[in-house]
């Protein structure tokens, strides 16, 4: 008699660290990953703004900075306490959202970390698999530029209510944004939608294109101004700051949660 086949080793092990990891986040509601494959076009900043408009609105919001290797999520917030490096990992609160990043876990940020992609791949795991996030309404991931290991690996690890597009008025960075919403549909991944960063007021063909071309809405237009980067070098966040600013991004926050 034929023996039975077998599943390969590797594939029961992801198996069974998808189930821990989702069974360690099951007190989250939602989980929004924030993601362009081009770099620059202000991801970091709209992950940061859509985290506390939903605060704002009154939702317990967690905000997980997924690019490992270079991370900014605490620079934006001034965040200069130290998560525990101990399992379960804290994250840190910072005016009522609980904040995860790699830079609140070394010494010294202005110090690179080398890494290569199974110690990427790892980091991830334990934020999202080892980490004491607690019930929350929303988990706002901000994503590395790129489409190989890290957000291979959320796509993978997280079940995503789906992702919000970042992109700007460039030809060059809508090309790549169509590309990141591609890989996250390959991936069974929905797309919720286009955010237009640094935009002139108005939404440009490029993104029109963006939003024609993943089959969904444009969210919102951020238009460009001075005001976000004196926060982020001062560790304010501008929807706080700048009544403009929280009307814009509460708008694209309402269609998020609708």
């Amino acid at each position: 008699m034929a023996e039975p086949e077998r599943m390969h080793p590797s594939f029961i092990n992801a198996i069974r660290q998808k189930e821990r990891v989702r069974e360690n986040l099951s007190k989250i509601r939602h989980k929004i990953g924030v993601y362009s494959a081009k770099g620059g076009v202000g991801k970091t900043t709209t992950s940061v703004n859509i985290a506390f408009a939903l605060m704002k609105k009154g939702f317990k919001v967690g905000l997980l900075d997924a690019d490992i290797d270079c991370p900014n999520v605490a620079m934006f917030l001034g965040i200069e306490e130290r998560m525990e490096a101990k399992i379960p990992l804290k994250p840190v609160e910072k005016m009522g959202v609980k904040v995860a990043s790699t830079a609140m876990l070394v010494d010294d940020i202005k110090k690179p970390i080398i890494w290569r992609g199974p110690i990427i791949t790892k980091m991830l795991g334990d934020f999202f698999e080892n980490t004491d996030w607690g019930e929350l309404d929303y988990l706002i991931v901000d994503l590395p530029p790129g489409t190989s290991d890290a957000p291979l690996t959320i796509m993978q690890l997280l079940d995503l209510d789906g992702f919000v597009i970042v992109t700007t008025p460039q030809r060059i960075a809508a090309t790549n944004s169509i590309r990141s919403g591609l890989m996250a549909k390959r991936m069974s991944v929905s797309v919720l939608g286009v955010v237009e960063n640094m935009s002139s007021g108005t939404i440009s063909d490029n993104t029109k294109g963006v939003a024609e071309a993943l089959g969904v809405e444009v969210l919102g237009v951020v238009e460009q101004n001075q005001i976000f980067n004196a926060c982020s070098d001062a560790g304010k966040v501008p929807v706080l700051e700048n009544q403009g600013i929280m009307e814009a991004f509460s708008a694209i926050t309402s269609k998020i949660t609708g």
